[in-house]
């Protein structure tokens, strides 16, 4: 991963590798800007050097989304992310929130008739779980447009071509025929069966495609007539109807018979925002490309590439290069976390407040709870270094959560601000 690089005046260079950014920042001739993604910003004024042009390329998940950099014209992997959305948290705290109120209002207690045909919603409107992972993925796209030089834009408009899964004919024989033969159907049928085998649930080993209903008995090749199954199950079953096949496993075949009604969930929710994403980003003033899930599946099949989020990015649309290449090996997971609740004050499972209100000022001798510090304890019980997430009180004893444990009693005037909080969680794995 390539360490981001600013001039004086704000305005993206080129990337450079990290032993070089190292080195700036040994001479004295940068500083730290940004700890995630690593920025530096030069203190000196150095000569135009016209700055590489790069596309930033997304493959929008459900639960995951991955976001690569990449040099069209070198193939290289500037900067790859994993950004993890809290799209069912947030899904969960507004039926908590709905539970306690409708509890509150069915008690001896004010009474005020809930309203139906009062509210209106806009045109395009989307559920806040929903909502929250297009403004995350606009976020991480509006940030790395300030530190480096983005021309343009490909991102994973659809996940699977429904058109040609319900129906693999409908674009002729010959789209059977080309290169692109089975990618899509064989991807939704990955995903909706958890890359298992139907039968005996054996993971990571070569599955093929099974006709649950066989052809020779009048099954189709509609995709709920499909699943996966591995070879020695597949040969075993044969021509069978599912019900002989599996007369002495009666809790699998019923099993298998709902599994293959019900759709992806996840995939529903990726179908879902997709245009409301896709319009966003064209609100960024920059082209941007599309493709499908089955694209992005056979660039990284074709390029010898294994499955990842970031990797699944960096082969979404019809301008991955050839070649690809990642100086560092390094790659930022990024988690949503959020700012923090809404609630004045928390209160217990029956809808009564258990603490004291909370106060309006967030920040505490110029630290907020969620701040990345590193505090140098020189004196006391706690001697040490600490680096980690800070929980602020008014009394400016603060506590700092590290990988391992959690610190309390930590004085602010030890405290050295590294990250402010922005409501995401970093972590970075290679």
């Amino acid at each position: 991963m390539s360490v981001f690089v600013l001039d004086t005046n704000k305005k993206p260079q080129n990337p450079v590798h990290p032993a070089k950014a190292r080195l700036l920042l040994t001479e004295g001739k940068a500083a730290v800007f940004r700890q995630f993604p690593f920025t530096i910003i030069l203190k000196e004024t150095v000569l135009d050097v016209a700055s590489n042009p790069l596309r930033i390329k997304i493959d929008p998940g459900s639960r995951e989304s991955g976001i690569a950099v990449i040099n069209d014209d070198s193939g290289e992997i500037v900067f790859a992310m994993e950004l993890r959305h809290r799209g069912q948290q947030i899904k969960n705290n507004l039926e908590s929130r709905r539970a306690i109120r409708r509890s509150r209002r069915n008690r001896k207690t004010r009474y005020r008739k809930p309203r139906f045909d009062n509210r209106t919603r806009a045109e395009g409107w989307l559920p806040p779980s929903l909502k929250s992972r297009v403004h995350n993925i606009e976020t991480w796209v509006n940030r790395l447009c300030r530190f480096c030089n983005i021309q343009a834009i490909s991102m994973e408009l659809v996940r699977f071509d429904m058109q040609k899964i319900q129906n693999p004919e409908i674009s002729g024989v010959a789209y059977q025929q080309g290169e692109l033969m089975g990618y899509e159907v064989r991807e939704y049928l990955l995903e909706k069966w958890d890359r298992t085998c139907a039968y005996c649930g054996k993971t990571d080993i070569p599955l093929e495609i099974e006709h649950i209903v066989p052809k020779s008995k009048g099954g189709s090749n509609r995709v709920s007539n499909l699943t996966l199954a591995c070879t020695a199950c597949n040969r075993k079953k044969g021509n069978k109807p599912l019900e002989q096949f599996l007369s002495r496993k009666p809790g699998l075949l019923k099993r298998i018979q709902k599994q293959s009604k019900v759709p992806l969930k996840d995939a529903g929710a990726v179908n879902t925002t997709r245009w409301d994403l896709f319009r966003t980003l064209k609100k960024t003033g920059l082209p941007v490309e599309t493709g499908s899930g089955g694209l992005t599946k056979f660039n990284r099949t074709t390029r010898g590439l294994h499955k990842t989020h970031w990797l699944d990015a960096a082969c979404v649309g019809k301008s991955t290069p050839e070649k690809m290449f990642q100086i560092d090996k390094a790659v930022l997971i990024v988690k949503a976390d959020g700012h923090g609740s809404r609630q004045m004050c928390r209160v217990n499972k029956f809808g009564f407040p258990r603490t004291t209100a909370k106060s309006t000022e967030k920040k505490v001798k110029g630290f907020q709870t969620g701040d990345i510090v590193k505090a140098v304890v020189t004196s006391g019980k706690k001697v040490g270094t600490y680096t980690g997430r800070v929980a602020v009180r008014k009394s400016g004893s603060f506590n700092i959560k590290t990988v391992d444990k959690t610190v309390q009693g930590i004085n602010w005037k030890y405290c050295r601000l590294l990250h402010a909080s922005d409501g995401y969680s970093y972590n970075t794995t290679c």
